[in-house]
């Protein structure tokens, strides 16, 4: 059991003690604070909400809707949504802020408050250490019977959401109509359930769903990577179906099983997406440090630029805003295409891709196959908040001194054969250990090597 508050976010697991856990008492505590911190900023007091398919997830959205209310602020409840269309939903609205209740590609105890700016991305480092300081001096100051909020639903954001992809340069609706292609898709039991048909309903595709039912029973880990995608798998080839779609739970990230049941693989997601964008246009992309350097190789080869950033959709973003970046994301199958929005988007992602496999004209495998060939495999380590991750990271860092080191974010270090990159995951108590090399043997060996230290 876990409740993480950081300047990324209120996330948790449900149930037990208030401080410990996820429970009410810390849901209403830091909505109020998001609260007070968006009166502060003297922006418009409407906030969006939505929420993806999880168990606690009216249970949660509730409490702080309530709260936002109590406070004097106007919401606007889209209900079971995506994350992408909360954040697109917020500018479309006018809001002064948004909350998406969701934990990402947790299991399904957990839940999460994540929260918005007035232009639909997520708070920047400095705006979420105002938050916790506001919620640990207690500065909170709920409203009286006259100066309540108001509550409000937006019954038609998917498709509001679904029209503005429809709408973009790099999606060509009637090209992958003529393809005539059949599409697995695994829904996670989640809202990638009242998403995706409709998108693929106007793209003219046909489509086979499983686990689109009993929602916020994940009907496996809901992180998208292949050893979670065998069920996924089996599907397409049984079907002899063109593709294998999966999406985690708030449809943010987004990856691809090939026709033949192979993995597309997450990582190569941003950069199909990227080669085809930065085909149409040059310019810049960006993914973060433990992304793969597949990216920068595409973006060369269209005479392209890159860059990196640490991990984090926020600091991504920061990144694309610095080098008006084409297209960014990250290699958890994030695509965030800045023409449509700023934010992590799998249905925009999924669009432009069919957009590309229609022009190439290949099957997904042999799209796959055109792209430089590397394997990122990776790993984790529980970790205790008893040790020092400084500590950890400046032996490491004296010990492989003779190879390139990068501490921007963690530790990364730069070995011949390929990298590895350490840091503290974000949203979990546990080191993140990523490593990259020409075969999953090299890159496993890097891993290990740098574990053997520790």
């Amino acid at each position: 059991m876990a409740l993480i508050k950081s300047i990324s976010g209120i996330r948790g697991t449900i149930g037990g003690k208030p401080g410990v856990n996820f429970t009410p008492l810390d849901i209403v505590e830091s909505t109020a604070g998001f609260a007070t911190w968006l009166k502060n900023k003297k922006k418009s007091l409407k906030v969006v909400t939505g929420r993806d398919g999880r168990i606690s997830g009216e249970m949660v959205s509730q409490l702080a809707i309530q709260t936002l209310i109590s406070m004097g602020i106007d919401v606007i409840d889209l209900g079971l949504s995506t994350t992408p269309t909360v954040e697109m939903m917020v500018s479309h609205l006018d809001a002064g802020g948004g909350i998406i209740f969701t934990a990402s590609h947790n299991p399904k105890e957990w839940n999460a408050l994540k929260f918005l700016n007035h232009l639909g991305e997520f708070i920047s480092a400095e705006d979420g250490q105002e938050i916790l300081d506001i919620i640990h001096a207690g500065e909170l100051v709920f409203s009286d019977t006259d100066h309540l909020g108001r509550l409000s639903t937006y019954p038609g954001a998917i498709d509001v959401h679904i029209d503005k992809i429809l709408q973009m340069p790099y999606v060509d609706p009637k090209k992958i109509q003529q393809r005539k292609w059949h599409v697995a898709i695994d829904c996670i039991n989640s809202t990638g359930a009242l998403a995706l048909p409709p998108l693929l309903d106007k793209l003219g595709v046909r489509y086979t769903l499983i686990n689109d039912s009993d929602l916020g029973h994940f009907a496996h880990n809901p992180e998208p990577l292949p050893h979670h995608l065998i069920q996924l798998s089996e599907k397409v080839t049984a079907l002899g179906a063109d593709l294998g779609v999966s999406i985690d739970p708030d449809v943010d990230r987004l990856a691809f099983v090939c026709e033949d049941g192979s993995m597309f693989g997450e990582e190569y997601t941003l950069v199909a997406v990227a080669d085809f964008i930065m085909s149409q246009k040059e310019g810049h992309a960006v993914s973060n440090l433990s992304s793969t350097r597949a990216l920068q190789d595409v973006a060369n080869k269209n005479n392209g630029t890159y860059s990196a950033s640490a991990v984090g959709e926020v600091n991504v973003v920061v990144e694309m805003k610095k080098t008006n970046a084409l297209i960014g994301g990250e290699g958890n199958g994030g695509i965030i295409v800045p023409d449509l929005h700023y934010g992590r988007d799998a249905m925009a992602g999924l669009a432009i891709f069919l957009t590309l496999l229609a022009d190439k004209n290949v099957p997904a495998s042999e799209l796959r196959d055109s792209y430089p060939q590397y394997v990122i495999i990776k790993d984790k380590i529980e970790w205790s908040h008893d040790l020092s991750l400084e500590d950890i990271f400046h032996r490491l860092s004296h010990t492989f001194r003779e190879f390139r080191i990068n501490r921007v974010d963690g530790l990364k270090i730069d070995f011949p054969e390929g990298w590895v990159h350490m840091r503290k995951s974000n949203t979990e108590p546990i080191i993140r250990i990523y490593a990259e090399s020409y075969t999953e043997e090299k890159a496993k060996a890097l891993i290990d090597k740098v574990k053997n230290q520790i």
